[in-house]
């Protein structure tokens, strides 16, 4: 065969940089974009922030106009190489991207957007920790070098809850060779630890902790000594909260069983958790929804939105440059548009599937959960005309704000079960039903799964009793014979 030349025309999907970094966007979220941006604006100095712009314009108000020339005369002067007309065509907005409800379009205001002392974040001293708080005591107390020694390093084993979870092996094990120390030595030490604040740490395990916390107890204390009993034999009933079986056991009284087992579930199981120093974190919502007369109106949360804008100082400067230079500025130029374009689409996509979601689960802010109506991506996707993947990137770890509380958007998504009039209920609203058929139901006579469905389906809803099993286990509700021995 000799070697010939063919022209063939097919077509193919192509995504381009654009594309990818507008995808990119989408499904990051708050925190994460705010962490991609700072790293893009690093790298690209033709891209600012909002409050760096408003600290240049505050100190070139009181200098002398600059001699740079604007984007637009940066633009006359370089259309000779046929590439001003690609980036100055007014495009991008010079000054940084407000996304309150004006310039994004929303259907309700969310707020005036004014920047007071919200700029000033607290700054919280960093929380004690158990370990902190245990070393300051041990250096009060009348330990010789030898406890002290061994003390420290049953402090530094402690877990989060306050337990000794490895053992006085791994204990000694972990002690200098030369300090010659022994089991009983360390055991010692370990039952000083416990009476340090708080009482119960250092503990080997739960009936150990209990017992340390009820031997603090005055000796007069009423029960006390029946709750120590409890503690050392009976802790597995307490636990089922079988109180006439207690009362058998240890020949006792079932008021008097039921009194120590009050003063028993007043101690705390896991000591070492009210020192915990893991911060808390709060959900910034990035959509807000708020009833306006008889609808309810949508708006993107300005504070959780990047504002990013052009650096005017250094766009000034295309128009003197020259050669590589030039080049190269045109080019992150025209990176920081189509950064500022992904970054408008982005947030018109939200607002505009937080719309879609609100309109279809509009029964659910108004009533609560039990009106809530079955969803799926798809039905968004088809309304807002977009693509399922779509919906899902924009709806993962973005946040509604209603006056019912704030939910991740995936929330309002659920699958939906049928019902006799031939509708369906979603998932989602049967779980608040069963959670409220629980909470009134008697609780020396708890609903089983069987009467919890025959109930549902007396209301129109078809589900099974191994569906209510699911559904009660997700919500983390004990059986009906752990609920009645729990009552």
């Amino acid at each position: 065969m000799k070697p010939a030349l063919q022209f063939r025309l097919h077509q193919q999907l192509t995504l381009t940089p654009q594309l990818q970094q507008a995808i990119r966007l989408l499904q990051l979220s708050q925190l994460e974009l705010e962490a991609e941006l700072r790293q893009i604006a690093e790298s690209n100095p033709l891209l600012e922030f909002a409050e760096e712009v408003e600290d240049d314009e505050t100190l070139e108000s009181s200098e002398p106009e600059s001699d740079y020339p604007s984007v637009e005369a940066v633009a006359a002067s370089s259309s000779d190489d046929g590439e001003a007309s690609d980036w100055s065509d007014g495009g991008v907005a010079e000054t940084p991207i407000d996304f309150s409800s004006s310039s994004v379009g929303s259907s309700g205001s969310s707020g005036s957007g004014t920047r007071g002392d919200e700029d000033f974040e607290p700054q919280n001293a960093a929380p004690e920790t158990l370990q902190q708080h245990l070393l300051w005591q041990l250096n009060l107390a009348s330990f010789n070098p030898r406890q002290h020694l061994i003390a420290t390093v049953l402090i530094d084993a402690l877990n989060p809850a306050g337990y000794l979870a490895e053992g006085l092996e791994a204990i000694l094990a972990a002690l200098p060779a030369d300090l010659d120390a022994s089991i009983a030595e360390i055991e010692e030490v370990r039952r000083r630890l416990q009476g340090f604040d708080p009482a119960g740490v250092g503990s080997i395990d739960l009936r150990d902790c209990l017992r340390v916390q009820l031997e603090q107890f005055d000796p007069d204390t009423p029960q006390r000594e029946l709750a120590l009993r409890i503690v050392d034999d009976e802790l597995d009933l307490l636990a089922r909260n079988d109180i006439a079986r207690l009362a058998r056991r240890l020949r006792a009284g079932e008021d008097d069983v039921a009194a120590a087992a009050v003063l028993i579930r007043s101690l705390d199981p896991r000591p070492g958790a009210a020192l915990d120093a893991t911060p808390v974190e709060y959900v910034a919502p990035d959509v807000y929804a708020l009833r306006d007369g008889s609808r309810w109106r949508v708006s993107l949360n300005p504070d959780a939105q990047p504002r990013l804008g052009l650096n005017q100082h250094y766009c000034g400067l295309i128009a003197q440059a020259r050669g590589e230079d030039a080049s190269w500025m045109r080019g992150q130029l025209q990176e920081a548009r189509w950064l500022i374009k992904s970054l408008e689409s982005r947030a018109e996509t939200l607002l505009k599937v937080a719309e879609a979601i609100v309109r279809r689960q509009s029964a659910f802010l108004d009533y609560g959960p039990e009106a809530m109506h079955p969803l799926v991506l798809r039905e968004v996707a088809e309304e807002v005309g977009m693509h399922e993947s779509t919906i899902s990137r924009v709806t993962t770890r973005k946040y509604l704000h209603t006056p019912r509380g704030t939910f991740e958007l995936k929330y309002f998504f659920s699958s939906g079960v049928s019902t006799e009039d031939g509708g369906s209920a979603s998932a989602t609203a049967i779980q608040a039903m069963l959670r409220k058929l629980i909470e009134a139901e008697d609780v020396r006579k708890p609903l089983s799964d069987l009467a919890i469905a025959e109930e549902l389906q007396r209301k129109g809803i078809q589900v099974a009793r191994r569906t209510v099993a699911k559904y009660r286990e997700g919500l983390r509700i004990p059986t009906s014979s752990e609920r009645q021995r729990a009552g």
